[in-house]
Parts: structure tokens; C-alpha cells; sequence
């Protein structure tokens, strides 16, 4: 059995928090990422003009921000399978 790698190859900005993004496979979707944005290395995204300065990283087809946050193209292609434990997650802040 072959295994497909998930990825994503474009993107944009929707929303304060939000993306489009369209992976290989030419599925896409809208995602508020605003419920997910907790802990250290996601809490700067919570800022508009921070999380607007995503980018693609074409290299391995996920998105990812100065800071080094990033999410799995795998994650984001199959949101809806994962957005609950990102809204019900409590980091342990340092």
C-alpha cells in the first residue's frame, strides 16, 4: 500500500485567525484557528497582524510563522477529526 503525503500548496488569509487553505489532493477548506492558539508557541498567533504573516514552507507543504509555529498538513486537511481536542486542550504554561 502507498501512502499519499498530505500538503499543503496555497493559502490565504480569510480572517483575523482564520485561513483558506488547498492541499495536493485539490481538497481545500476554511479553518478559525483562533481555538487553537494556546501555549507558548501558538499565543503570539492570537495577535491579527502576527498570524496574518504566515507562510507557506513549499519545501514540505505546511504553513508556519517567524516564530516557528506550524501545523500538520495532515492535521489541517482532515480538521473537523481534530478541531475538538485543539479547543478542549490546556497547555502547562512555564
Amino acid at each position: 500500500m502507498e501512502y499519499k503525503y498530505t500538503r499543503v500548496v496555497d493559502l490565504r488569509v480569510t480572517g483575523d485567525h482564520s485561513l483558506w487553505l488547498k492541499f495536493n489532493d485539490g481538497f481545500s477548506r476554511e479553518i478559525d484557528f483562533l481555538p487553537a492558539l494556546k501555549g507558548n508557541l501558538y499565543k503570539p498567533l492570537r495577535q491579527p497582524e502576527y498570524f496574518k504573516q504566515v507562510k507557506l514552507n513549499e519545501e514540505v507543504g505546511i504553513i508556519e510563522w517567524p516564530n516557528e509555529a506550524d501545523f500538520n498538513s495532515d492535521t489541517l486537511h482532515d480538521w473537523p477529526q481534530y478541531e475538538e481536542a485543539f479547543r478542549n486542550w490546556r497547555p502547562m504554561e512555564s
